[in-house]
């Protein structure tokens, strides 16, 4: 299917979605949210998916909110990639500000560009995020520091992004592409039940006590144990090979 405002591709178990409204940043317009919405949609109904990846074309990742859009939508871009239940790389290739830099923190791992810059400037428009940066972030990063990008404004290189915990890891921009894939292909050879289990374990477990938590992991492991996915991956330990997991 083709879309208007971004590219979608699946291939080797993994699914690349690419923001694509360069002249405009790649700013997000109710296009662009109600196509997210769509392809992870797709996604999540398609078990030959293991992993996404996520990245922007041009010079930008997402550089906010179309301000030509005068039009409220209600298609958080942000809000459909949270909703995505395998582990999903955003691939920050350049500045990811205001509601792109919320789409950024949905994702799972985020890898970014050394070049790329980051902030949430809604507050300097008398606004505050809306789409999960005062949610995300200090999950992400942690209150206090939190705060004070949320308060001033700030905008913030890549070495710091990476200093704080935004980001996972720095690469020079022309090897972003490939160190994507190279994790994105990374993850995919793990078991892809066990990959949604895992991020379903993490990201329910933050709101729960600890005990609350080890319980749920404790029954996601033991479910694990009735999937063909778990048998193939003892059999191919003790026949010493690589196991071929389907998703089942």
């Amino acid at each position: 299917m083709t879309y208007r405002t971004i590219v979608f591709n699946t291939r080797n178990h993994i699914a690349g979605i690419t923001l694509d409204r360069p002249q405009a940043g790649n700013a997000v317009n109710p296009e662009m949210a109600q196509e997210l919405q769509e392809v992870c949609r797709i996604i999540n109904g398609d078990n030959d998916i293991y992993v996404v990846t996520l990245t922007g074309s041009g010079s930008a990742f997402c550089t906010g909110k179309d301000a030509q859009e005068t039009m409220q939508y209600d298609a958080a871009a942000s809000a459909a990639v949270a909703a995505i239940d395998r582990p999903v790389i955003a691939a920050l290739n350049g500045d990811a500000l205001g509601e792109g830099l919320e789409i950024a923190l949905a994702a799972d791992i985020r890898i970014a560009a050394a070049t790329a810059r980051f902030g949430l400037p809604q507050i300097t428009g008398g606004a505050i995020p809306s789409e999960g940066g005062t949610q995300r972030l200090p999950r992400i990063i942690g209150k206090g520091k939190a705060l004070e990008l949320l308060m001033t404004a700030d905008i913030i290189g890549a070495g710091e992004a990476l200093e704080i915990g935004l980001v996972s890891r720095l690469t020079p921009p022309e090897t972003l592409a490939a160190e994507t894939q190279k994790l994105a292909e990374t993850i995919a050879a793990k078991g892809p039940l066990a990959l949604r289990y895992l991020k379903e374990a993490i990201n329910k477990g933050m709101d729960m006590t600890l005990e609350q938590g080890l319980r749920m992991e404790a029954d996601l492991y033991f479910l694990l144990h009735t999937t063909a996915d778990r048998t193939e991956g003892i059999s191919a330990f003790r026949e010493k090979r690589n196991p071929e997991y389907k998703g089942k």
